[in-house]
């Protein structure tokens, strides 16, 4: 009798964590090849093509400042921090001490996918939805690719994604450059002698390796650095960010999956501030600020099959630290005096999920329990010739949150799927918002050390439409309440002086961090995407019914829309593409928005367009033309108090030519 011939172990590496169900989520997937037809190269303009997904500022990260980028979704408001969980490869990437999104760090040309969930679950810090972003492996055929693109204003792109595949793993790196002379961001209206271009020049840098451990487990090993600097129009407005990340992620993939992930978080963010005169004919440097920041945490968790259930437990850590230091109160061109603010805080969580599937209907529960800490509080003033000015040493706090998740839905033939959800999520204050005052020009903003975490309720249902294996059209109605959402609320106005905040000259507005009444927000969301032969086309609309309810001081608010908000916004793209060319084009919208949240600051709507072309010389070479905001629209990012105007973009045309 001869022997069975061996079966050959197949080793499957994929560098990714442990899969979740979207079933009964409202959400979007944006694919590699969306991630390929974006005109700026930016990740900021791929996520703006989920609508309702804003940051702070509507500049992207060559112009804005570093602290306007945080995220949120469903008309949350908007501040530094980001009320959205924003992972890369399941590490969370908000600033330790801000809550703000390096968006240099995260290069669109090293990125496989990324999945944008919409509504409130357990996810650590998360009220808004998450952004899952995955790498990119390394093909076999294909382990280098390349794109070098320039355009006008000596603007330079070069992006690598490289690499070595063998059969039970893969080791690859990528990195980007990118600089130019930028643009003029006050506009033509409004700016004078002291207005400037506003030069941006950035790098980064990432090494991944991902080995197989036997036959069903992996380790996936990733360390990063980047490099930011821009500065924002004017003498004294040099701003830095550099950033070394690392982490170690173990996954298995067997009968049940597990994974165990540990990362830590280097960051340092330096700034220098302006006040412009009123005829902004000079700038005189009024604040030098330096903040280093670390963040370290740690997640394990485990999901058996229970024969219709899959079950997911686990646990999760995460302490963040961080201290501004401040030279300000400038005399002469020379700082008199120092300020220190910072501390720590540290969040610990348990959690699990179920979900379940059978004859057509599917049902998910999620459960988390967290206990924070926030301690070593500080705000220290002095005179930088010694003398102590304020020394405010805040108390520790500690107190515990739950976040959850119950969803359910139904599907209705072949094609169609109902789906709905409540969730409960919260969100700790950031170190930024407790501990550090700012101005900006004459507008001055109180920290408050006595910030309460904010929270989350929501309901949401929705409906999925799946004609095709390759077009698909949701529809997501929902309505939620943050409950103490921390926002700079508007308390009063200059002359005069004001508690935290010090003297505030005429036309300037006194605001404190305070935790509101709420934040009552109401929409619905439609997303979209087909392909019929060469064709292909993608859309995505918010309409978005966002109030505060305010009380006590700040009962003037009431009513009003939170800072930052669109009524309206989408976008829609349409490609064609018939062997060697390709041709793209996108349409955004943002509707109307209000700079401060008395609603006194409009800013007005804007659609602007972007379109592409590429033809393939040879196998190996592809020349790409590629135009942002093609009509040269004006799109206002900022209103200051006196009227002055910035905006978020200037037309920019690239052309580039990509190696594989």
């Amino acid at each position: 009798m001869l022997d069975a011939a061996p079966v050959e172990q197949v080793v499957v590496v994929t560098g990714r964590g442990l899969e979740a169900s979207d079933k009964l989520t409202a959400g979007r997937t944006l694919t590699r090849a969306e991630i390929e037809r974006l005109a700026s190269g930016r990740i900021e303009d791929v996520l703006r093509d989920v609508a309702g997904l804003a940051s702070f500022r509507r500049s992207d990260s060559r112009s804005a400042h570093p602290t306007s980028q945080g995220l949120t979704l469903r008309g949350l408001g908007g501040n530094a921090a980001s009320r959205v969980t924003v992972s890369l490869d399941g590490v969370p990437q908000a600033d330790p001490f801000g809550g703000w999104i390096a968006f240099t760090a995260l290069d669109p040309h090293a990125i496989d996918r990324i999945r944008v969930t919409r509504g409130g679950s357990a996810g650590l810090g998360n009220i808004g939805g998450t952004i899952d972003i995955d790498s990119r492996s390394v093909a076999a055929r294909a382990p280098v690719d390349t794109l070098f693109s320039a355009s006008s204003r000596s603007s330079l792109d070069a992006r690598l994604l490289a690499g070595t595949r063998w059969s039970e793993g893969f080791a690859s790196v990528s990195g980007s450059v990118a600089r130019g002379d930028g643009f003029v961001p006050v506009v033509a209206e409004d700016r004078g002698a002291a207005d400037q271009r506003a030069p941006y020049a950035q790098g980064a840098a990432r090494a991944r390796l991902v080995q197989s451990i036997g036959s069903t487990a992996e380790v996936q090993l990733s360390v990063s650095t980047y490099r930011d600097r821009r500065t924002r129009g004017t003498d004294f407005s040099d701003n830095r960010q550099r950033g070394n990340d690392a982490s170690l992620r173990l996954v298995g993939n067997g009968a049940t999956r597990w994974s165990a992930l540990a990362y830590v978080q280097d960051r340092r963010f330096d700034s220098q501030f302006a006040s412009v005169n009123a005829e902004r004919s000079a700038a005189a440097q009024v604040l030098q600020q330096r903040v280093p920041a670390r963040g370290w945490g740690a997640r394990v968790e485990v999901a058996p099959t229970l024969g219709p259930f899959d079950l997911r437990l686990g646990a999760e850590w995460r302490r963040v630290s961080g201290e501004t230091e401040e030279d300000f109160r400038f005399v002469a061109g020379t700082a008199t005096r120092r300020r220190m603010a910072g501390g720590t805080s540290t969040t610990a969580g348990l959690f699990g999920a179920v979900n379940w599937s059978a004859g057509g209907w599917s049902a998910g529960i999620e459960a988390r329990a967290d206990h924070w800490t926030i301690d070593d509080g500080r705000l220290i003033e002095t005179s930088l010739s010694g003398v102590a000015l304020t020394d405010s040493r805040f108390g520790d706090r500690s107190g515990w949150e739950g976040s959850g998740r119950v969803a359910g839905g139904r599907a209705v033939g072949k094609s169609v799927a109902l789906r709905a959800a409540v969730y409960r999520g919260w969100r700790l204050p950031t170190l930024n918002e407790l501990y550090r005052p700012f101005r900006v020009g004459p507008d001055a903003t109180a920290a408050n050390a006595g910030l309460n975490p904010e929270r989350l309720r929501g309901v949401e249902a929705g409906i999925d439409w799946t004609p095709a294996s390759h077009s698909k059209l949701s529809a997501t109605a929902f309505a939620n309440r943050l409950g103490g959402a921390i926002a700079n609320v508007s308390l009063g106005s200059g002359p005069g002086v004001f508690p935290g905040a010090g003297f505030i000259a005429v036309g300037g507005v006194y605001r404190m961090r305070q935790n509101a009444d709420a934040i009552v927000s109401r929409g619905i969301e439609v997303d979209g995407h087909w392909s019929r032969g060469v064709w292909r086309g993608s859309l995505s609309y918010a309409l978005t019914d966002a109030k505060l309810r305010a009380s006590g001081a700040a009962l003037a608010l009431n009513g009003k829309r939170p800072a930052q908000v669109a009524r309206h916004s989408g976008s829609a793209s349409l490609g064609w593409e018939l062997g060697t060319v390709g041709l793209s084009a996108t349409a955004r919208f943002t509707g109307r928005q209000f700079e401060d949240d008395s609603n006194t600051r409009p800013l007005p709507a804007a659609l602007t367009f972007d379109t592409g072309a590429s033809l393939a010389l040879s196998r190996r070479f592809t020349l790409e033309l590629r135009a942002e905001n093609l009509l040269n629209k004006q799109v206002i990012a900022t209103l200051a108090s006196d009227g002055t105007r910035e905006r978020a973009l200037q037309r920019t045309v690239w052309v580039g030519l990509r190696v594989r």
